[in-house]
């Protein structure tokens, strides 16, 4: 067998496989970025103070309710208070679920609108966004990997209150089985998943703050007032949404069905709110999502 008899399938198995090496390298380019995106960000001080915040309210609450309930009288008198903050001196379990009610209506969207106003206007004030589009990531690419690490941070920081909850409430007030709001009893176990359940549903429940802010972010130059812009929405739709008068437009709010997530302590789960809860998330983050994509792909970042 001559030389070129040899040469020649290996020569057509090298060309079999330049496609699958192209696909390989593009998939390890994402990864790097998205691991690389990741890092700066959970790196930088501003987004560890966020974190510590949103740790803290779990151990402010769980002392008032403690240092309240002390002399044995019960936690928020009256009815007042946030969701399931009586409960909290019968199960510790409790404070999980208040500490997600407590911030979910403005501690936690604040700080995703911090995140995600800052993730392209950030780097465009910094001067590094041209830098990052020299490299083989392109616009769409880029985008896609600012919203997809916005997204674990919503994840990261619903996490960090539902276990510092959970650890303050451990610590401070008995554990063991709980009633649900339709009065039966569950296991710890089963409270446990409840638990993580509401805490992904709490993270869903911000995808659309994170796709607003992304938006709001590849409008402008500047960090800080894409932050300021973020968090002001966020309270401008925080406020209509309390307005009687405008209950034809409420259901719209991205806000609305926040506190839906507590109807996952019913027996059985009342999944309409829920449902309407995600769907509309997932419009929000459809319609901001691809608005921001027209806006950063037509975007003169030269300046």
């Amino acid at each position: 067998m001559s030389r070129a008899d040899l040469s020649a399938p290996q020569g057509r198995g090298e060309l079999r496989d330049r496609p699958q090496t192209a696909r390989t390298r593009r998939t390890t380019f994402r990864a790097t970025l998205l691991r690389n995106e990741l890092l700066t960000t959970f790196r930088r001080w501003r987004t560890l103070a966020l974190l510590a915040v949103l740790a803290a309210v779990p151990v402010l609450v769980g002392i008032a309710v403690k240092i309240e309930t002390s002399d044995g009288s019960s936690a928020g008198p009256g009815g007042g208070g946030p969701a399931f903050i009586s409960q909290i001196t019968n199960n510790g379990l409790f404070l999980v679920f208040t500490a997600l009610a407590a911030t979910l209506p403005f501690f936690l969207p604040m700080a995703i609108g911090v995140v995600a106003g800052d993730a392209i206007a950030g780097e465009a004030s910094s001067g590094t966004l041209r830098y990052l589009l020299v490299a083989p990531a392109g616009r769409s690419r880029l985008l896609l990997t600012k919203y997809a690490t916005v997204v674990v941070f919503c994840l990261a920081a619903t996490l960090v209150v539902a276990v510092s909850a959970l650890t303050v409430g451990a610590l401070l007030f008995p554990l063991g089985d709980l009633t649900t709001i339709s009065g039966t009893q569950i296991s710890f176990a089963e409270g446990l998943g409840r638990a993580l359940l509401i805490a992904l549903a709490v993270a869903a429940s911000l995808i659309g703050v994170a796709a607003l802010g992304l938006f709001v972010s590849t409008m402008t130059g500047s960090g800080i007032a894409a932050m300021a812009t973020t968090v002001g929405l966020l309270i401008t739709v925080q406020i209509l949404d309390q307005i009687p008068q405008l209950h034809a437009l409420q259901p719209y709010f991205f806000s609305h069905y926040w506190l839906s997530f507590a109807d996952l302590m019913r027996e059985p789960v009342y999944w309409d709110d829920l449902t309407k809860n995600l769907g509309l998330q997932a419009l929000y983050a459809a319609v901001f999502g691809s608005a921001a994509w027209a806006r950063f792909t037509a975007k003169d970042i030269t300046a």
